[in-house]
């Protein structure tokens, strides 16, 4: 049992090591993709104009490939800085109702649950969840943790090996990072409300794609998922009750 679901009593030690190998061993195809979009990042940063420790740095305290980029991309174009702050925690924006669908899951006051809630990636957020509106921390911890190493260790090989690798686009890295989405998208569409929840925010976004600044499609998408979250709760109250 997990001590993250409400119901559940203290785990037993060797229990919570082997969901933390299991969320390892789960994370690690996404650490390995997660590796090869951030050696896309460390050559993109170093030709907009960042130092390579600038750029690791970047990634070891963002720890976000689609703000990161975003933040480049701006930056790339001419943007401030505070603007480019800004389309990073827009684009981040989807960790919201993320961070309120797995807080009941995590034990402790609010500090604590906003420390270890630091570890949601929208990988090992999918990886963590049981399905019925609960999640597995220790899934969520090891599953992150690789995940964090292989980020961090393709931005080092991007920013200091950057005049090697060339063109990123050359080589083929720009399509792991939505290769990367899609695969997950693919794994959470398993039953109807994921799908309504999917086509909804997928809407959402294209209409605002075209006469919306960048970043805002996705803050306005993501709240398509208090749809699920709504429905999980009413599931659960449901269950609870009978």
């Amino acid at each position: 049992m997990d001590e993250s679901h409400p119901h559940d009593p203290r785990p037993h030690p060797h229990d919570r090591r082997q969901r933390l190998r299991a969320g390892l061993r789960a994370g690690l195809p996404f650490g390995v993709a997660g590796a090869l979009v951030a050696m896309s990042f460390g050559v993109v940063a170093q030709g907009a104009g960042l130092s390579p420790a600038a750029a690791i740095v970047m990634s070891a305290i963002v720890f976000a490939g689609s703000a990161q980029f975003t933040a480049i991309a701006i930056l790339t174009q001419g943007g401030t800085v505070a603007a480019a702050v800004l389309g990073a925690a827009l684009v981040n924006s989807r960790f919201l109702p993320m961070g309120v669908a797995i807080g009941p899951s995590l034990p402790g006051g609010p500090v604590r649950r906003a420390l270890q809630g630091q570890t949601i990636v929208d990988a090992s957020w999918a990886i963590a969840s049981r399905g019925d509106g609960t999640f597995d921390r220790w899934l969520l911890f090891g599953s992150t943790a690789v995940q964090y190493v292989g980020w961090v260790g393709g931005t080092v090989a991007g920013a200091l090996a950057g005049n090697v690798l060339g063109d990123p686009d050359a080589i083929g890295l720009d399509a792991v990072y939505p290769a990367f989405f899609l695969a997950l998208l693919i794994e959470e569409l398993g039953d109807r409300r994921s799908r309504l929840v999917a086509v909804l925010g997928g809407l959402i976004a294209l209409v605002l794609v075209p006469i919306a600044p960048g970043g805002v499609p996705v803050l306005a998408a993501s709240l398509a998922a208090l749809v699920g979250l709504h429905s999980s709760a009413r599931a659960a109250a449901a269950a609870e009750a009978g």
